[in-house]
């Protein structure tokens, strides 16, 4: 077993990360990190290592929180492992992030399943419940509100919460993944294993095949706007912003070029990067980015 202070510390942040999951406020940063702990722990140490480091972590926490706290780990040390032996393998940090996205989306989705088939409790029911029970509780307290809100605006907007779930899924995939290859990569590097890093932002350039995706499906969303419930609006209803986001992060990449090449400070594309990320519109300069070649008029000559 390998020996030093590193892995044990990594092991009180695993068990400190499990105790945060259920402290409110705080249980959002925990849930974005705590996969870290174990990429670290796998990546760095011999299977054997790993697991008797890991066991104390896991009788401490069943015992303080329960057996829910426990199923919590299994759920987050799946995709750990998966990034950990990922990094082992020297593989490239895209596909790391694909795997393990997918690996996370994966079981967020047969969560939803298990717990409605074995549990019989249904996440999108309570979704709705809660959604029904916050307006009814504000209308009744509010008689402004009362006067321009009815049931009906409240199962439309319980509908269109619902039908974005896989959209959220993705999301929630995606940005525990990233966070998790950004801190763990630098803490695996910090213990002597080298792991690729995924390319800089100004060099982030999508398939141009995207945006003809892109075109497509917003063409089509436009043209179904009165087609109920179907399963291809639904679809439609997830892709058209995920791609959106899609192309932002491209035009956030797409002004971290322009500051390589002006020779701007760093704090300006990430200042940028704010409304570009929180404004839907602006995605469109990261669609004209991928679909022409305007990143040559601000290349210095």
């Amino acid at each position: 077993m390998k020996t030093g202070v590193r892995p044990v510390l990594w092991s009180v942040a695993a068990f400190l990360l499990l105790l945060l999951l259920a402290v409110p406020v705080l249980n959002v940063a925990a849930l974005l990190l705590v996969m870290v702990p174990y990429v670290v722990l796998y990546a760095t140490l011999s299977n054997r290592a790993f697991i008797l480091h890991l066991l104390p972590v896991w009788v401490a926490a069943g015992a303080m929180m329960g057996l829910p706290i426990l199923i919590m780990c299994l759920f987050f040390l799946v995709p750990a492992v998966v990034m950990g032996h990922m990094y082992r393998k020297q593989e490239p940090a895209g596909k790391v992030i694909r795997t393990v996205s997918v690996v996370f989306l994966a079981q967020l989705m047969l969560e939803l399943v298990v717990f409605d088939a074995i549990l019989d409790l249904s996440l999108i029911n309570a979704v709705g419940d809660s959604i029904r029970t916050t307006f009814n509780e504000t209308v009744a307290q509010n008689p402004i509100l009362a006067a321009s809100w009815n049931a009906e605006m409240t199962e439309l907007l319980i509908k269109t919460v619902l039908n974005m779930i896989p959209l959220t899924f993705i999301v929630l995939s995606v940005a525990v993944t990233v966070i998790t290859h950004y801190v763990a990569r630098r803490a695996v590097r910090q213990s002597g294993v080298e792991v690729p890093a995924f390319p800089q932002a100004k060099d982030w350039k999508l398939p141009r095949v995207l945006v003809i995706y892109y075109l497509i499906a917003y063409i089509a969303d436009m043209m179904m706007l009165n087609a109920g419930d179907s399963f291809l609006k639904i679809a439609l209803m997830n892709l058209v912003p995920l791609l959106s986001y899609v192309f932002a992060f491209q035009a956030v990449g797409f002004f971290f070029f322009i500051a390589h090449n002006r020779g701007w400070h760093r704090i300006v594309p990430l200042l940028i990067a704010v409304p570009v990320l929180l404004i839907p519109p602006l995605s469109l300069i990261g669609v004209l980015d991928t679909a022409f070649p305007i990143r040559k008029s601000f290349t210095k000559q």
